[in-house]
């Protein structure tokens, strides 16, 4: 069974979460990269803006080619309770058909289950079946903390299985 991880992390927490994911699921690891300058206060307003309304954006790579691989995690942080431009920008882009997806989202405060919500809605409408979704709070947390809630969530749901 082959895994990919595709995400998207501006200020390092889901970076963090996703290298810890590649690492103890022995998948590839897909860091998308936004064109568009999300720092600072007015960038990172117009970003949560731009997730709000599900703007796109120019990203790096464009395109992630799916082939031979069976699951498909994506995971991005949340902004003002959606998923970001750059995640929803590389899920229009793939050929989800017959795949499996699970979806992560990190998050500062409540309202990662909106942003995992509408991921699986996004997904599924690419052709892909969902089999496993959660979030990680991130706030206040080392990077120890978040290493080990990551590795919990893996047990607890039994992702060494997908």
């Amino acid at each position: 069974m082959k895994r990919i991880i595709i995400y998207y992390s501006n200020g390092g927490t889901t970076d963090l979460v996703a290298k810890t994911l590649a690492k103890n699921l022995n998948a590839d690891l897909v860091r998308i990269h936004d064109l568009k300058n999300r720092d600072g206060f007015k960038n990172r307003l117009f970003a949560s803006i731009n997730a709000f309304r599900e703007t796109k954006t120019d990203i790096i790579p464009a395109k992630v080619d799916l082939r031979g691989y069976d699951t498909v995690y994506f995971g991005t942080p949340t902004w003002n309770g959606n998923p970001t431009p750059a995640i929803l920008t590389i899920i229009d882009r793939c050929d989800l058909r017959a795949k499996d997806v699970v979806i992560f989202a990190t998050m500062d405060v409540n309202r990662g289950e909106s942003n995992v919500k509408r991921l699986e809605e996004k997904v599924k409408l690419r052709g892909a079946r969902v089999i496993e979704s959660f979030t990680i709070a991130t706030k206040d947390k080392n990077p120890e903390k978040l290493v080990s809630d990551t590795e919990a969530i893996i047990e607890i749901k039994d992702l060494k299985m997908y």
